[in-house]
This record gives structure tokens, sequence and C-alpha cells, in this order.
């Protein structure tokens, strides 16, 4: 469970490091298994080249890191302690070396910097775990594979509550709250993001955001969706039509459908990322409608719904067996309609294997 720790502990020896301060929320959880969004207060691992390593949180948290089995020391902090006065004295407890530091740089706030610097005066932050962690996170466990695939057969199960629930003039908000009731009352803890349920043309806005925005006969309804299992996700995407479907809507989405299927099927270990979102926006763009698909074709995940893989075009990460990562080509034409199609994958050596399964023919709800 901790062999990743161990990694970053023999890496800060090799890099004459003294500490490793490790602030981001989802880093904790993928190293630890403890998995808490600490929102305003500090939650924080540290780590030494040789002596054990602690996790700095709320007190309110120290119980429930201790439940997950997490074998060395937990430090808390009452809110009206001073925190980063606190951690610096755990710190110095552990090790008479302890100016040089590596830290997240992208997640690492100024201010909070500024902290650590008022209660360490001579700190050097010397280098960037992110990079680090991030290649850490690239490649999949069996296990954590095994619970993506969990979590994809809940998303599917949610689409299917989803699906049920559209009814003429309910709204995207309604149809949210009863596909996220039935499948949390089934068990599942948590959505990965904020469900995304959008109608006609409001689904031509892909950032946009669920809404008052009515179903009538004859839309099209997308849902953007994605579950969590045992602090690993899901994220995919369907688009399906309510009551009936035009010419129009059908070919748009028959476009898409090619677009996804299509690159679904190319990808292969040695393909670059670049590469595989070119596939997908050559489809769309050959159909007449390149300058409607605004955004890239995918995103990596696992112990968080975004992590460092870009399927974007000229990106050259090279794909290798293990990455994980969404595809999701999509044709947004404002005032008209939004059609997204979307499965997360992980790449094997034979191709990708979908982590969900629900079909992507275009669906007529009643």
């Amino acid at each position: 469970m901790y062999q990743n720790i161990k990694e970053l502990q023999n890496w800060l020896n090799v890099q004459q490091l003294d500490v490793a301060y490790i602030s981001d929320f989802h880093s904790i959880s993928y190293l630890t298994g403890f998995e808490s969004d600490p929102i305003e207060r500090i939650l924080a691992l540290v780590l030494f080249p040789q002596n054990d390593p602690f996790i700095f949180a709320p007190a309110l948290e120290v119980e429930t890191v201790k439940a997950t089995g997490w074998p060395y020391p937990v430090y808390g902090y009452q809110d009206s302690e001073d925190a980063f006065a606190m951690i610096a004295g755990h710190i110095k407890d552990e090790t008479t070396h302890f100016e040089n530091w590596a830290v997240e740089k992208g997640t690492l706030t100024l201010e909070r910097a500024q902290q650590i610097q008022r209660v360490v005066p001579n700190v050097k932050f010397k280098d960037d775990l992110t990079p680090l962690i991030e290649r850490m996170r690239l490649i999949k466990t069996p296990a954590e594979i095994e619970k993506m695939h969990q979590a994809g057969a809940d998303a599917d199960r949610a689409f299917q509550f989803g699906f049920d629930a559209l009814a003429t003039g309910k709204t995207e908000l309604e149809v949210m709250a009863e596909l996220e009731y039935h499948i949390k009352a089934r068990g599942v803890p948590a959505m990965s993001f904020e469900t995304l349920v959008q109608f006609g043309a409001h689904a031509a806005n892909p950032h946009g955001s669920t809404g008052q925005t009515k179903l009538l006969p004859g839309e099209l309804a997308l849902f953007d969706l994605g579950t969590v299992y045992d602090g690993y996700v899901s994220d995919s995407t369907r688009t399906v039509a309510y009551q009936s479907v035009t010419d129009h809507q059908r070919d748009v989405y028959n476009v898409v459908l090619e677009a996804q299927l299509t690159a679904q099927d190319a990808v292969k270990p040695g393909m670059t990322t670049g590469e595989l979102d070119q596939i997908a926006r050559d489809v769309i763009t050959k159909a007449g409608y390149g300058e409607y698909f605004v955004h890239r074709l995918g995103h990596g995940l696992g112990s968080s719904v975004h992590e460092s893989i870009q399927v974007a075009p000229n990106n050259d990460l090279v794909l290798e067996p293990g990455m994980a990562f969404s595809i999701e080509p999509g044709i947004y034409i404002p005032g008209d309609l939004g059609i997204r199609i979307e499965d997360s994958v992980v790449l094997t050596e034979a191709g990708a294997d979908s982590f969900t399964h629900t079909t992507k023919d275009l669906q007529i709800i009643d």
C-alpha cells in the first residue's frame, strides 16, 4: 500500500532533500488511502528520507485517518491553534535537517508558503513533487483498475435511473436529483463530480451546468456523470433522444458516435495522445462539423476525475498499458444542440478496455 511513499523517500535521499510537504488532498489520498477535502483547513503529508512520515490533519479527522490503517503518526490541530507552527515542531522532532523542501508547486498557495517561511525562516522550496506523483499515478495497478470497473458499473446504473426520470416538463435539476437519489439509495457513496444534465440547445454549452431548462418532446438529453468506488472514479457521457428524433439530430449523433468508436477502436500502446485526438477530430472535421468540436478528446482519471493525461491536439505523451483516460468527442451547435459520447477506458496491450457499457447506439426514450 505504501510502496509509493517509500519510492518518494528514496527520491528525497537521492536528491539530498530534507522534507517533502504534500498538500494536495488528491495526492494524500493516493499515497495513504485517507480521502478528505479539508476545504479551508490544513491537511498535509510530511515525508523524510529516513524517518517515518506523518499526516497532519484537523483534529476532527484524526480518528478517521487512524481507521484507514495508517501505521505512522497522525497529528491533529484545533482551529484556534497555529497549524504551521505545530507542523514545524513535529518536523523538528524528527530531524535536525529541515531546510530543503520538496513541495507541490501547483497546489501550495503563496499564502501558505509564506506561513511555512514564517515558522521555518531558512526554508528553501527546492523541487517540485508534482511531476513525480503524476508519473506514479499514470499507470494503474490491477487493484486500481478493478475499482474503476466497479465505479463504471455504478455509472451504468446511474444512466438508467436518469433515462427513467425523463418526462415532459421536468427540469434538468429534477432529473439530476432523481438520478442521484436512486443511485445513492443503492449504496453509491458519492458522485465523482456534479452530475450534468442538459436538454436541447442548452447542451450546446459543453461547460454549462444543470439548470431549470425543461424537457420537451423531440429534444436530446445529455447526461455526463461519474461515481466513486473505494476512492476511484468513473466518468462517462451519453446523449439520448426524448420521444422522437429528427434526421438532423440523428445525423449529427452518428458523426459523434463514429468519432468516438473510431478513436476507441484505434487506440493502442505507442500511440501519442495527440494522434488519438486527431483520429476523432478528423472524423468530425470531414463531416463538416470541425468548428463545433471545441475541446480536447479526453483526460486522465483514477483516484480523481482529472489526472495529468491530456488527450489533446499536438500532445506527445506516449500511451502505455495501464493508463486510464476518457474518450469524449462532441459537437456543440449554438442555439441548436449539443451531443457528447464518452467512455473512460484503461489501455491494455490489446487496446481499450471500457469501464462503462451503456449502449452508445442512439436511444429514443418514451
